[in-house]
């Protein structure tokens, strides 16, 4: 397990922009960041993360791998949001379980960049497509969360208009439209927008954890309220999740960075994405619950723990 790596994460200005918001509230700040400016934010981490996995797609020469990795990682995020909400339910509301559940399915994007380092120590490169698939897994966990608060929201339900419905829906319409331009667009052209879409990420990310730690502060009592569950799922199912991948993966890919990099990303939750689109979409679902779980126990658990044994799998089996 390497320190370095382990001291390098935790002290990401992200993450200790998120512990500034809870802080803030704490001392009872009026730091607070706009309603609109917000929806902003969380709007431009949307485009940004899809326009930069076409790019990295549009790079890359199609092959039946590479078709059958996309299959495979699509599949993860639209299956273990499924299994978790029924988990999550027999404890908690529809909402929050949704909520969870899709922040679960999806991807950490810090994390997968954590592992990329990772990977650099062991030696190994990253393959582009596998930017593009963290990209693709990003919109299914929200797609099937937006269908289970509608199934389990009504008494009727239409299928098709549920369907339609989270595929039009702003945050998903977003990210997957942008992915398309992304992969389309002109090189020369989409390089005049580069500095947008990658060299303020990290800034926005900052602003946006800095105001999802101030929602979460003001909402953390809910987290404790609800006992050891949400503890013990935020540490064993992305456990789970990670070594159940990392041996599945090698049915879609021999290349030990691929599957180092599937495990993770089926171990991780998200806390940009689906924040993001729970925020516009979902606004009933407490972020003082599936935030600190992803952010505070997750995350670490992940980059402590996780990459060690995951790594240990992919070179084993």
């Amino acid at each position: 397990m390497n320190f370095d790596l382990l001291i390098s994460n935790l002290t990401n200005p992200a993450l200790l922009f998120f512990v500034l918001g809870i802080f803030a509230v704490y001392v009872k700040s009026d730091l607070e960041i706009p309603n609109n400016s917000s929806k902003f934010i969380s709007l431009y981490l949307l485009f940004a993360i899809g326009f930069k996995g076409g790019q990295e797609l549009s790079h890359e020469s199609l092959s039946a791998e590479i078709a059958w990795s996309m299959l495979f990682g699509v599949s993860i995020a639209a299956i273990i949001p499924i299994y978790t909400f029924f988990i999550l339910k027999r404890r908690l509301n529809v909402y929050d379980s949704c909520a969870i559940a899709a922040a679960y399915g999806s991807v950490s994007a810090v994390t997968f960049v954590t592992a990329v380092t990772y990977l650099e120590a062991q030696q190994l490169h990253l393959h582009g497509h596998m930017v593009a698939i963290m990209a693709l897994m990003e919109s299914p966990a929200i797609i099937v969360g937006l269908l289970l608060i509608s199934k389990y929201n009504h008494s009727k339900v239409n299928k098709s208009n549920i369907i339609a419905h989270s595929l039009s829906n702003g945050s998903v319409l977003l990210i997957l439209g942008s992915l398309v331009i992304g992969y389309v667009a002109d090189a020369k052209q989409a390089e005049g927008i580069r500095p947008f879409t990658n060299d303020l990420f990290k800034g926005f990310l900052a602003i946006f954890l800095l105001d999802m730690g101030i929602t979460s502060g003001r909402k953390l009592k809910a987290f404790f309220s609800f006992g050891i569950f949400p503890l013990i799922f935020a540490i064993f199912i992305p456990l789970i999740n990670g070594c159940l991948v990392a041996l599945l993966s090698n049915l879609v890919t021999q290349d030990i960075a691929n599957r180092f990099i599937f495990a993770i990303l089926a171990a991780s939750a998200s806390y940009i994405a689906v924040p993001a689109a729970m925020k516009i979409s979902v606004p009933e679902a407490n972020p003082g619950l599936f935030l600190p779980m992803a952010l505070a126990v997750t995350f670490p658990i992940n980059i402590t723990l996780g990459m060690p044994i995951y790594y240990l799998i992919v070179t084993t089996y």
